[in-house]
């Protein structure tokens, strides 16, 4: 029988300076889209040293309009890795296009670039690059096809490629501040570009009211609460990453003589998922850690090709065999990741016999 858990795989930071955060904005009396919405869409696009961003409901949201700003319909291909939540393939489908699934590189979870290559046919016209676990992905390799290219950038807020900040690389950003994100706003999302033309399409996509002209617009707004706590969070994402980096070195150190591989040692990556692989039955490694109370997980819950039947992706297959994410938060504490440690390495021992 399972534990009460006791360390959770994933938590949010909130303290009392997001108390007084939403405790101001409930007096002010404007709860809605409106001041705080615009000052979280300043500060995140200075962060990136870009024009304000377009704050949305959700990070589906921003994906979604991300791919109508750029023109994506009906006959339209959208490529995207297949190891990544579920997410981009419904914003795909919300805009009548066609997802053509690439496989990835077992070791990032990145999109692998020569498949990505193999996958492109004259009907391509988007690629969504996701930076999984906080590592970048090749933004290099992938932008030679002369396609636009979407950063989804859910996991890996701060993460810098050659010195560059993540959402900066591509033609357009989203973001996503769902409870278990870097920061959170409990639900809600950005898109984020250099383009102040495409910029001014999702602002206009974002909500119906008060148009001159109609055409099928939609209610992807924020409100002032989520967007004061996304500013609140904002200014503590400095100290989070820190926090999170200083975990993941505690692992390396008392994980490294078990029989799992560490994560990456990429230069510039941050550790939203602290994610090893090992060989063996993961799904009784995880049980088996469960029953002493401490939340582990697959970090991709079922790989996309799987919910249609596909096959020829190998890398994938291989991530998802063998990626084992362990808890990594900032509400963790050293003596928490000890116990993790213990655990993981009890279940591992109790594994293999």
């Amino acid at each position: 029988m399972t534990q009460k858990i006791t360390i959770p795989h994933s938590r949010p930071f909130l303290d009392d300076e997001e108390m007084r955060t939403l405790q101001n904005v409930l007096t002010s009396g404007q709860i809605a889209q409106g001041p705080q919405v615009k000052g979280f869409e300043e500060e995140l696009g200075t962060f990136h040293g870009l024009p304000p961003g377009v704050v949305t409901s959700s990070g589906t949201s921003a994906l979604h309009l991300a791919l109508l700003s750029l023109n994506v319909g009906q006959g339209d291909e959208v490529l995207l890795p297949s190891y990544v939540c579920s997410a981009p393939l419904h914003a795909v489908y919300h805009c009548g296009a066609t997802p053509v699934l690439v496989d990835v590189d077992p070791t990032t979870g990145n999109m692998d670039t020569s498949d990505l290559k193999r996958r492109l046919t004259p009907r391509s016209k988007v690629i969504i690059a996701v930076h999984l676990f906080g590592l970048p992905a090749n933004l290099k390799e992938i932008s030679i096809h002369g396609l636009p290219v979407i950063e989804d950038c859910a996991q890996a807020l701060g993460a810098r490629k050659e010195n560059k900040k993540i959402g900066t690389l591509g033609d357009v950003a989203v973001c996503s501040f769902y409870a278990t994100k870097l920061i959170t706003t409990g639900e809600g999302g950005m898109l984020l570009s250099h383009d102040h033309s495409l910029l001014k399409r999702a602002r206009d996509l974002r909500d119906y009211d008060k148009k001159d002209s109609f055409k099928v617009r939609f209610n992807y707004k924020m409100t002032d609460l989520q967007a004061a706590m996304g500013r609140s969070q904002l200014r503590k994402l400095k100290r989070f990453l820190g926090q999170r980096e200083t975990l993941a070195g505690v692992y390396n150190e008392r994980l490294a003589i078990l029989p799992c591989t560490l994560p990456p040692l990429q230069e510039g990556r941050i550790y939203y998922r602290y994610v090893v692989s090992v060989q063996g039955n993961i799904k009784g490694l995880i049980q088996k850690v469960l029953n002493m109370g401490i939340e582990v997980a697959r970090p991709i819950y079922r790989p996309l090709h799987r919910y249609f039947d596909l096959e020829d992706y190998p890398g994938t297959k291989m991530a998802w065999k063998s990626h084992l994410s362990l808890p990594i938060h900032p509400s963790l504490t050293s003596e928490d990741v000890h116990r993790v440690c213990q655990a993981f390495q009890q279940a591992l021992l109790e594994n293999s016999q």
